[in-house]
């Protein structure tokens, strides 16, 4: 048994965490810039509307896509395509002349972080069979600092190049060094090896794994879009001041790294992996009702547990890992899992911004957020039980 940081195994190692860590970028760099983003292109509302739903649109649509491109040309092709768009994506967005092309070169670099963040699991499984959950924890650990890095480092950027669009054009360059070790790998690719029967992303949503799979993920990312698109203004409503609101969302980003590189091999090697994610599930109404009680005055204590709760997205992905044989396998759940998650997510930031506009407070949004943690409590106990997607395909009618 090899070990995961063998002489073999460090170039996959190196392109999955230079990888992971420019996956998040796409999606989160446009936030802390998005007010001088719509002066400078002169966005109106609708449009800025539709922006932010472009991560949900990229992960149904290209996400879904990604199973069965790795399985026809090989998974490390794939993955160097889609770290390429990203590089394309990310640099010619920064220098859109208009709204239009913004939106258009911004679906290209989150189309190719949909894809690529759908075949992690599925290279994970294919290059450490056993040694999932340590895998799964360090290209955890990378997203998240790229994800925190991203949120914090945006704004300063912009600022040393004079505008937004260095701002957002540094993320291309870093995407661009992260492909080198893709165009090694991708020399000597070969497809997904099959599993007995094909798995297809329709076969899998007939399975009871596929979709308690499908609703955990989702459940878990609402959450979070909801705590990473909302609650800099609950911060700012309860009076600290924009720079302070982000720091603190910052924190919720920053504390979920030392947790994301310990939590997913404690699930791997648990006898009662439920108890472990369930655990960290618990987090979440914990820190909701902290933040109705005191927002201010214990806020950085409520950062850091609701921190400790979005930890739920890298345990689930290690899950992924677990509940399939094979890499095709864990391709297809992966595939399901997330673009059927992604697209129930969008639910969430949305009808918490109604509930926000319609009550002028956050007591509701924050009962609504807590009572959806209850389904994801049962979902995620269900979830970690064992249970493979093969297994159950051969049960389907």
């Amino acid at each position: 048994m090899d070990s995961l940081f063998s002489r073999r195994n460090a170039l996959i190692l190196v392109g999955l965490v230079l990888l992971s860590f420019n996956l998040r970028p796409a999606a989160v760099s446009v936030g802390p810039v998005l007010a001088e983003v719509r002066r400078g292109l002169d966005m109106n509302g609708a449009t800025t509307g539709l922006l932010t739903s472009l991560p949900v649109l990229a992960f149904a649509c290209f996400g879904a896509l990604a199973p069965t491109l790795a399985a026809r040309l090989g998974v490390h092709r794939v993955t160097l395509v889609a770290l390429l768009a990203v590089v394309a994506g990310l640099g010619a967005r920064a220098a859109a002349p208009n709204e239009l092309m913004f939106l258009v070169f911004s679906m290209l670099a989150l189309a190719g972080m949909a894809m690529a963040n759908v075949l992690l699991p599925s290279l994970v499984k294919r290059h450490f069979p056993d040694r999932v959950g340590p895998a799964t924890a360090i290209y955890t650990g990378s997203l998240s600092i790229g994800l925190t890095a991203a949120l914090m480092a945006t704004v300063p950027l912009s600022e040393a190049g004079g505008s937004w669009r260095w701002g957002l054009g540094a993320w291309s360059l870093l995407a661009l060094a992260a492909a080198i070790p893709w165009f090694v790998l991708a020399g000597h690719d070969r497809a997904l090896e099959r599993a007995p029967q094909e798995v297809r992303l329709a076969d899998v949503a007939r399975t009871r794994i596929g979709l308690g799979m499908a609703l955990a993920f989702g459940l878990q990312s609402m959450q979070a879009y909801i705590i990473f698109g909302w609650f800099a203004q609950l911060w700012r409503d309860a009076g600290f001041s924009p720079t302070q609101a982000g720091l603190l969302v910052g924190l919720v980003a920053a504390t979920s790294i030392p947790l994301s590189l310990w939590l997913p091999p404690l699930l791997a090697r648990s006898a009662r992996p439920g108890l472990v994610l369930g655990s960290v599930v618990l987090c979440y109404p914990v820190a909701y009702l902290g933040l109705a009680v005191a927002p201010h005055d214990l806020a950085i204590l409520w950062a850091v547990i609701t921190g400790a709760a979005t930890t739920t997205f890298p345990l689930v992905l290690t899950l992924i890992g677990l509940r399939a044989h094979s890499a095709g396998g864990t391709a297809a759940l992966s595939g399901f899992t997330q673009s059927a998650g992604y697209l129930m997510a969008a639910l969430g930031p949305f009808t918490v911004g109604l509930l926000y506009d319609a009550t002028d407070g956050w007591t509701v949004p924050l009962v609504l957020v807590t009572v959806l943690s209850l389904p994801l409590l049962l979902i995620c106990l269900y979830v970690a039980r064992p249970a493979y997607v093969e297994d159950q395909l051969s049960t389907v009618p």
